[in-house]
Order: structure tokens, then C-alpha cells, then sequence
């Protein structure tokens, strides 16, 4: 009976070590993986967090993890030494790197009401590439001119011919935005803007309908439209009239 207990006792033992052999080299193992894809430290999001917070206020949102060189962008973070004073430009969300060009000088992100509403009139926001808002160079208290295309069904006489018309002249500019912080290279010592650039406007009920249908199924421009810029009659331009 006794010697069945010690027997007992002892496989018990070594099926103990046995389990704790196989975990250290199953650890050991992945360990030794990681260390053939040349591990980096990159901060990786680990919460929620709005655009306009505080590189102070992040440390607590975000964690240094260890994650193969390949899957980590060149511009992500491996800590917020050198951002001292900076503000997220966008929301960032849990699990992605936190890069670079997402934190930003508070004045380069502005927000909608930096400039008084017009009585009756309300606030929308679109977006747009920097190419189609004069390359990001306007701000909130500019007035700008709303170029609208549609590639058809604009034209009454010719519905299936695209055409571009100057819809809404000296629009009130509220706010601008980045939603995607950074520069392309340098021409002629001049950074360009990189990034979808968000857009706010002050317009009445109607012109806002417009504004959002032409967001959502045509193509938006603006123009920089001072209160002095003449103003012709909107003529809806073709690819006809283009060389005329």
C-alpha cells in the first residue's frame, strides 16, 4: 500500500515537471522567434483617445510593446520624449502604432467656433484632399467659392455630359483641420501638406443640403474668394466649352 503512494506520489511529481518543461520551452521557443524578426519597442494605442488631447495626458492611453520590425511604420513612436507640448490631430484607436505625424503643435489644430456663426446660419464640415482646398493655405475667417462637379445627370439639356459650375460664392471658412497630420518633401524649401484636410463652413439650411449632397455624390473644390473678388453669372462648364 505504501510503496502504490510513493509510486503514486512520484508520477504525480514528474508529470508536474514534465508540464513545466514543455511551458519553458514552448516560452523559450517564442522567444527565440521574436528574436529572428529583429524585435522593435514602438508605442501602441491602448484606449481610446480624442484628437486635441495632450501629449501629458496620453502617457496613461498608450504602452510600450516589443513587435517585429516589419510590422512597425518608420514614423511610429517608441516614446513621447521629443513631443512635449504636442496634441493629437486625430482620434486614435486601440491597437495601432502611435506615429509621428499624429501629434502635432496645438495651433495647427484648429477647431469648428474659432470664428463667431453668422446669426441663422450652421456649422457643416466635409472633407478634402489638400489639392482642392488652395493646398491648405486658407483658415477660419476666410471666405472661399464652392466649385461643384458632377461626372452627369447635372444638366437638364444634356444629362449624361460631366460638367463643373461655381455653385456658392464667398462662403464664411470657420475651421480647418488635418485629419491626417504630416508633409510630403520639401519644393522649394515650402513643406506640402499631406492628408485629408476637414473643412467647416457657415451656410444657411438650404445651401447646406447642397453642400452635403455635393460631398456625397459629386466632387467639391474651393477657390479663396475675398469679399472684393468679382462675381460672374454661374455658367456651368463641359468639356466643350473648356477651350472656348
Amino acid at each position: 500500500m505504501k510503496s502504490r503512494l510513493l509510486g503514486g506520489a512520484a508520477a504525480v511529481v514528474l508529470a508536474i515537471i514534465g508540464a513545466l518543461l514543455v511551458f519553458s520551452y514552448t516560452q523559450n521557443a517564442d522567444q527565440r522567434a521574436m528574436q529572428g524578426l529583429n524585435p522593435t519597442d514602438v508605442l501602441v494605442v491602448q484606449e481610446a483617445v480624442p484628437a486635441g488631447t495632450p501629449v501629458g495626458s496620453l502617457a496613461e492611453s498608450v504602452a510600450v510593446e516589443s513587435q517585429p520590425a516589419k510590422a512597425v511604420p518608420d514614423s511610429a513612436l517608441e516614446n513621447l520624449d521629443d513631443s512635449a507640448g504636442k496634441v493629437t490631430s486625430v482620434d486614435l484607436i486601440p491597437g495601432e502604432h502611435l506615429l509621428a505625424g499624429k501629434l502635432i503643435d496645438p495651433a495647427e489644430l484648429q477647431t469648428p467656433g474659432a470664428v463667431p456663426v453668422p446669426e441663422g446660419l450652421q456649422e457643416i464640415t466635409f472633407s478634402l484632399e489638400p489639392q482642392r482646398v488652395i493646398g491648405g493655405s486658407i483658415t477660419a475667417g476666410d471666405t472661399v467659392g464652392v466649385f461643384v462637379s458632377f461626372d452627369e445627370g447635372a444638366l437638364d439639356d444634356e444629362p449624361e455630359e460631366a460638367s463643373t459650375q461655381l455653385v456658392f460664392h464667398k462662403v464664411l471658412v470657420t475651421a480647418l483641420q488635418r485629419s491626417e497630420a504630416g508633409a510630403e518633401e520639401p519644393v522649394d524649401n515650402q513643406a506640402l501638406p499631406a492628408g485629408t484636410m476637414l473643412v467647416t463652413v457657415a451656410v444657411d439650411d438650404v445651401d447646406a443640403s447642397k453642400i452635403i449632397f455635393s460631398a456625397e455624390f459629386g466632387r467639391i473644390w474651393l477657390s479663396k474668394e475675398p469679399a472684393d473678388a468679382d462675381e460672374s453669372a454661374p455658367t456651368p462648364i463641359r468639356k466643350s466649352e473648356v477651350y472656348q
